[in-house]
């Protein structure tokens, strides 16, 4: 496989299984970034310039000679995956243009260091927010619709409006940026999947993603697609409303599953009571959450075919004369025996780190 030059055309290169454009290599370059820019930029990668760590990696803030501040994600250096289909991935996911979409600026390579350069986003990620007890105060009802509403509209490009259909895998609150102005962002691509558009669902036997989040035939039975995403989304939509992890949901000094919690309450008409007590709640915006709760349970229905597309999740958050069908029992389960919650040859994190796939894509 080789990068297409200057008119001379090649075969199209693969990436997850599906031909792309073919590449020209024009725009490699305009992308790359040598590693000792970068180093500058980083402060040598310093420890005062980190911002957070997971299973691909660290990420760490950094400033470019131009002014610009970026956050760089320095890769495990086990990722297994060569020179031109790294170049090719990346070139294809800075293509994703959305104003929901962390944006991919460049990237570099030197010998087994694998770097990504995204827009810094100030905020940094919404379960820093939403988590924490003191700063959850600043995030009121329309901050966390709006940034439901963003989070909705980057995940409908992805499944129905860009050049190919993209599930993410990974889907949860530390996978979502704010910025300056609390705008939400989807990030971290590195376990998405990329379909034709004619294309719906997937299996595996290597399953990857975040404990809590994952939807129960993915973490059983290796199945994603789109409604994969639906379900995650369902569940941080509850968390937004809650202010509490699914992993670790808490009612009173009862340990609880935020889905088993969010359905009896929906049932039994008890919403209010599992409303984040740091939410001042009108009439206006008390009917808007138990709207969403019902909407986040229609997301994580057990049956995969009676979730919504995104297409409709969206139509539904923004107009409230939509009516909205009878949720079915959620998918909900407690925290798993690893041994039995997934096939031998799957990773599965049961913390908030995500665990990339072990072979290349």
């Amino acid at each position: 496989m080789r990068l297409r030059k200057k008119n001379k055309q090649t075969s199209t290169p693969l990436i997850n299984g599906i031909h792309s454009e073919a590449i020209d290599i024009r725009d490699i370059e305009s992308l790359q970034y040598t590693f000792g820019t970068i180093k500058v930029a980083t402060n040598d990668f310093s420890e005062e310039n980190k911002l957070g760590a997971g299973g691909f990696g660290a990420v760490y803030k950094g400033k470019l000679g131009d002014g610009r501040e970026v956050a760089v994600k320095r890769l495990a250096k086990n990722s297994g995956q060569g020179d031109i289909e790294f170049k090719n991935e990346v070139l294809l996911v800075a293509k994703l243009q959305h104003r929901n979409l962390v944006r991919l600026l460049g990237f570099g390579i030197e010998g087994s260091e694998r770097l990504l350069i995204y827009e810094y986003m100030s905020n940094a990620s919404l379960d820093k927010f939403l988590f924490d007890p003191i700063k959850r105060m600043f995030l009121d009802w329309e901050t966390r619709y709006c940034i439901i509403k963003d989070v909705a509209k980057g995940l409908l490009y992805l499944h129905e409006d860009s050049c190919l259909r993209i599930i993410h895998r990974d889907m949860k609150a530390s996978n979502v940026l704010l910025d300056a102005k609390m705008n939400a962002k989807i990030a971290d691509f590195g376990m998405a999947r990329l379909f034709k558009p004619e294309e719906t669902h997937g299996n595996t036997l290597r399953i990857v993603g975040t404990y809590g989040y994952m939807a129960p035939e993915y973490a059983k039975h290796g199945h994603f697609s789109v409604k994969s995403d639906v379900f995650s989304f369902g569940v941080l939509v509850l968390e937004m409303i809650t202010g509490q992890k699914n992993s670790s949901f808490q009612n009173g000094e009862d340990m609880e599953n935020l889905l088993s919690f969010a359905w009896e309450s929906w049932k039994n008409e008890t919403g209010p009571n599992m409303i984040d007590p740091t939410l001042k709640t009108g009439p206006g915006s008390l009917r808007n959450i138990l709207r969403s709760i019902h909407i986040g349970l229609l997301c994580v229905q057990e049956n995969v075919n009676d979730r919504p597309t995104m297409g409709k999740v969206g139509l539904m958050l923004n107009s409230l004369s939509i009516m909205l069908p009878t949720p079915s029992k959620p998918a909900f389960y407690m925290r798993p025996n690893i041994s039995e919650a997934r096939p031998r040859s799957s990773q599965l994190s049961i913390n908030d780190v995500s665990i990339s796939e072990i072979s290349p894509r």
